[in-house]
């Protein structure tokens, strides 16, 4: 039950992101006087709808993007007239894109066409989309790390391990009688005595109140024995450890285990988390660091995809953490953040970190150069201004818009590439998905 409340709750919160994207595009187009016709949240067969003023708003059927409908997005041919000078398919197509693109254009709405917008103005309402989704990201990070915080060890003792880690057990996990593997020994967390809620206060003689700091020095000291003092009921205790040398896996940049280990010292020892509140100062930098790891992400897109395709669906592998997802796996990943046996703020700080995440990544995606994406606009308006630029420059005639409508085909390869990445993607998150559990 969970699980369905999770997942449908991410939904809407997926439902909100796009929502807030497209009326970035629709208050300044507005505002600078182009009409627009529709405001739509999703695509194909319309749910619902209503008219208000000369814009129709509605949801259709298929959640995974929207559009507001402005009208004059295509300007007529540079000679004035609909028709090209080529025949072939793809000139029927651009001629079929402009007729209709003046069709929208009654009479005495002339001025009011998006291509007759100042350059300025079209990269104001093109770039309004993408920022919304910039400036929702940065109020939940905000959120999460001023108002929730991170979760940072304490010196508590949350558990035990129960088994020494070995490279052939490197779980350490004891078995279903309580007894450890053949090759394993008792941690030395267990033979010393230490218990769950014990608080650690010194290790060796020396106080410790760093988590982080304290399991550097364990590990740096495998076979050392050593007297680790705690707190439990009031008071204080000293337990001798002898450290335990283990097989450890090492970390890569993200914080996850490699194939590789090394010996380190071990004692069996989790911490407890507290949330911590951060500072104001903190979200910048968070962002640019999650901004980083979303640019790589979206340069490695097409080679994660094609090992999506080859190495999981086709070739039966583990569905890596980093692999794609489309909306529906993200809701199914809130499902599963819903169901986890976590407290409730650790669930809120999840999710919030997901959609935050989600709306990073949707800024950077639009801003792609190339259409149909805002960024595709964008570049078509800058280069138009450019070029007026130039004109001036060497007293040339003004050269009118750019044939955006040339471009059509650019387009509509694009939309097919990105159309047919979600169908895959959301195949592979309904019968292979990503599971946090």
């Amino acid at each position: 039950m969970l699980e369905l409340v999770g997942i449908l709750i991410f939904a809407g919160l997926i439902g909100l992101s796009i929502a807030l994207h497209e009326l970035g595009h629709l208050v300044p187009a507005k505002r600078f006087g182009v009409k627009v016709t529709d405001y739509m949240i999703g695509f194909g067969p319309t749910i619902v709808s209503r008219m208000r003023g000369e814009t129709r708003y509605g949801v259709k059927a298929i959640p995974v993007g929207g559009y507001i409908r402005m009208i004059g997005m295509i300007p007529p041919s540079p000679d004035g007239t609909h028709r090209t000078m080529t025949t072939g398919r793809f000139a029927a197509l651009i001629d079929d894109a402009r007729r209709q693109s003046m069709e929208e254009i009654t009479v005495g709405e002339e001025d009011r066409a998006f291509y007759r917008l100042p350059v300025r103005k079209r990269v104001v309402v093109m770039l309004g989309g993408p920022t919304m989704n910039l400036l929702f990201a940065f109020v939940l990070f905000a959120v999460l790390l001023v108002g929730i915080g991170l979760p940072e060890p304490s010196m508590q003792v949350a558990s035990l391990g129960q088994c020494t880690p070995t490279a052939s057990q490197p779980t350490g996990e004891a078995l279903p009688s309580g007894e450890c593997p053949t090759g394993t020994e008792p941690a030395p967390s267990v033979a010393a005595g230490f218990e769950p809620g014990d608080t650690v206060v010194a290790i060796d003689g020396v106080p410790a109140t760093d988590w982080l700091e304290t399991t550097a020095w364990i590990r740096a000291h495998p076979g050392a024995e050593t007297v680790v003092t705690v707190e439990r009921d009031g008071g204080t205790l000293d337990l001798p450890v002898t450290i335990a040398a283990a097989a450890r896996p090492v970390l890569d940049e993200n914080g996850y285990p490699t194939e590789e280990t090394i010996t380190a010292g071990y004692v069996g020892l989790a911490p407890d988390f507290e949330w911590v509140s951060q500072p104001w100062s903190a979200v910048p930098a968070y962002m640019w660091d999650i901004t980083s790891r979303s640019v790589v992400a979206l340069v490695t897109l097409p080679v994660r995809l094609y090992e999506l395709v080859t190495e999981t669906l086709l070739g039966g592998g583990d569905r890596p953490m980093d692999s794609p997802v489309s909306v529906v796996g993200v809701s199914r990943i809130g499902g599963d953040v819903a169901a986890m046996d976590e407290p409730l703020m650790a669930k809120t700080a999840t999710f919030l970190g997901l959609l935050a995440s989600l709306n990073l990544f949707l800024f950077l995606f639009n801003l792609l150069p190339i259409l149909p994406l805002d960024g595709g606009h964008v570049a078509g308006a800058l280069y138009e201004g450019g070029r007026r630029r130039w004109a001036r420059v060497r007293g040339r005639p003004d050269p009118g818009p750019v044939d955006v409508a040339r471009l059509l085909p650019v387009a509509y390869v694009v939309a097919g590439a990105l159309m047919a990445m979600a169908v895959v993607v959301i195949w592979a998150d309904l019968v292979k998905p990503i599971s946090l559990q």
